[in-house]
């Protein structure tokens, strides 16, 4: 079975951003980047599929500069066979050009499972997944907790408010990997020293016209400090009456 992990290389979650001169982008100096925490999952997920099935090729794929290389490198050394980098230097591509030339790569590799991240932790739309899977025509499960895939079909998981959703899908399918699904391994010394030998090819990324665009960016409102309204069982009825009258929250 052909399985393939779509990922993104984004800012460390822990990096502390700041915006660029020009207002739209962010400052990338001092900046470390890392696999988007939700596509880990998809990486993993993949390859414990082909671990279960016992046969199997996995395959990763990225948009971005060369320094995406990188991650790449790091998902194979989880287990991927095999790495591919749409290579593209420019500015960012919105989620519909990147869907287009996800779609490019998947066309060409055929495979049977499509396996994203349920959105990247820098952007948070969740568009890319639904998108590609779309432009392939193949139906995408989102967010999901639980996949079990067996020949020529597969059964995923998602939570829904208060209970699970059980959904079968005939392949190829795409998913988006929500938390929960699994716990990506730690790269081995052996698997990173394998790492260095797998495929990685590079393909140029293809002109698609924007269709979206970044006006500007503006850092998050600096939270208001708080107060203390009294202690005790005689602050309740004050605290109450400030959630209601100013915090408008009961």
């Amino acid at each position: 079975m052909r399985i393939a992990a779509c990922l993104k290389r984004v800012p460390d979650t822990a990096t502390k951003i700041r915006i660029a001169a020009d207002g739209k982008t962010i400052d990338t100096a001092d900046v470390q980047y890392i696999i988007s925490p939700y596509d880990e999952f998809a990486v993993e997920e993949a390859i414990r599929a082909k671990e279960k099935l016992g046969a199997g090729e996995v395959f990763v794929l990225t948009l971005g500069p060369e320094a995406a290389n990188q991650n790449l490198r790091q998902a194979l050394a989880m287990g991927a066979d095999s790495a591919i980098l749409i290579r593209h230097d420019g500015a960012r591509l919105d989620a519909l050009q990147t869907a287009k030339n996800l779609a490019a790569a998947l066309q060409e590799l055929q495979p049977e499972i499509v396996l994203f991240g349920r959105a990247s932790v820098d952007a948070q739309r969740g568009q890319v997944g639904p998108m590609t899977a779309r432009l392939l025509g193949i139906p995408c499960i989102t967010e999901i907790v639980k996949l079990t895939v067996a020949a020529g079909s597969a059964c995923a998981e998602r939570e829904v408010e208060g209970s699970r959703e059980v959904v079968e899908v005939s392949l190829p399918a795409a998913f988006t990997a929500q938390k929960g699904l699994n716990e990506p391994r730690y790269p081995s010394l052996k698997g990173i020293m394998a790492a260095k030998k797998k495929p990685l090819r590079e393909v140029a990324a293809r002109e698609f016209p924007a269709t979206a665009e970044v006006v500007s960016l503006t850092p998050p409102p600096a939270r208001k400090a708080g107060r203390i309204v009294g202690e005790g069982v005689a602050a309740v009825p004050e605290l109450v009456r400030l959630l209601r009258a100013e915090a408008k929250v009961i």
